[in-house]
């Protein structure tokens, strides 16, 4: 990963300084909360991913720097909103913004920030582009209702999850890496392999959260252990158990998981089931595979530092412990 940051380290700073431009507004509480979001340590895994994809598709202008803060915007703007729909209370081990100035703010901020992201975009004139995230974050919004009315499903199968995964999570990671592909104005081909490399590591993204969600510590991992559970959520490792476990066990977890608070006792007997079931081993080679797929799409590319950063990034997806 090092040397992913290494590589793009001035592109970075660039996209920093777009951040901090791009939320300048007449009413300061916007840049207030914008700029807490923004600060709360994320990984800037997305615009990483377009930056990497333009370098890799031979672009060499500067249009990718701004390009990848939208990307960055358009995600802010969803956890401000995923926050309020999940009332969650931390977010990368801080306070959420919800939590802080309240659930009318941050859903008013997040429509800034999607607001902004698309005058950006119309800014700029290039309609592939505009209609590849359009498209993108139309596909969020769907994601975000289907797993909405998924919550405490228990007959939620592995295809449909990834259903819900793939618009919620993986779409704007796929639009990052093929939007750096349209800024190279690639052919059609190599513009698909971009977009599917991004689509399969944001499913593989997405599975190992949903495994750190009930192995990491939330010192680590940001939010509290069992948060998925806790919120009705059907994720890849509770699914997996569910399908392999006794029908007693299957009757417990659908009891506990409809109670208003998860009691800790409970969240143990589940963590304890999964780990019996060999839920999160499945999670994680599912997401081992999907990274391996991704990083053999590359291959239309020729051997490049830009493609073993890619590599290097995709890499990283599996191995982060956070």
């Amino acid at each position: 990963m090092q040397n992913v940051l290494n590589l793009l380290e001035d592109d970075l700073r660039g996209v920093e300084r777009q951040f901090r431009e791009d939320l300048a507004s007449d009413v300061p509480l916007i840049s207030k909360v914008g700029e807490y979001v923004l600060a709360s340590g994320g990984k800037r895994v997305r615009p990483m991913m377009l930056l990497l994809a333009a370098r890799l598709a031979g672009y060499r202008g500067q249009s990718h720097v701004g390009l990848a803060s939208v990307v960055e915007f358009i995600h802010t703007a969803t956890l401000l909103h995923d926050d309020v729909v999940d009332g969650a209370s931390l977010r990368r081990g801080n306070a959420s913004a919800n939590s802080i100035w309240g659930n009318e703010a941050s859903v008013l901020v997040g429509d800034f920030l999607f607001a902004k992201s698309f005058s950006i975009m119309v800014r700029d004139g290039n309609l592939k582009i505009l209609k590849a995230l359009s498209d993108a974050t139309t596909l969020m919004a769907e994601g975000e209702v289907l797993q909405l009315v998924s919550t405490c499903d228990l007959d939620m199968d592995e295809e449909r999850y990834i259903k819900v995964v793939r618009s919620k999570t993986a779409v704007l990671m796929a639009a990052a890496c093929q939007c750096g592909g349209l800024l190279a104005e690639v052919d059609e081909e190599r513009e698909l392999a971009l977009r599917e490399v991004g689509m399969e590591l944001g499913i593989a993204f997405q599975f190992m959260d949903d495994a750190l969600d009930y192995i990491a510590d939330q010192e680590e991992f940001g939010k509290a252990r069992g948060q998925d559970l806790a919120e009705g959520k059907m994720t890849l490792p509770l699914i997996e158990t569910l399908r392999n476990c006794r029908s007693e066990e299957r009757e417990r977890v659908a009891a506990i998981i409809e109670q208003d608070e998860l009691e800790e006792a409970d969240l143990g007997y589940v963590i304890d089931l999964i780990d019996r079931y060999d839920g999160i081993t499945y999670t994680r080679s599912r997401a081992a595979e999907l990274v391996a797929s991704a990083k053999k799409r590359l291959d239309i590319f020729p051997p490049s530092p830009d493609r073993d950063a890619l590599c290097s990034l995709a890499d990283y997806v599996v191995g982060r412990s956070m």
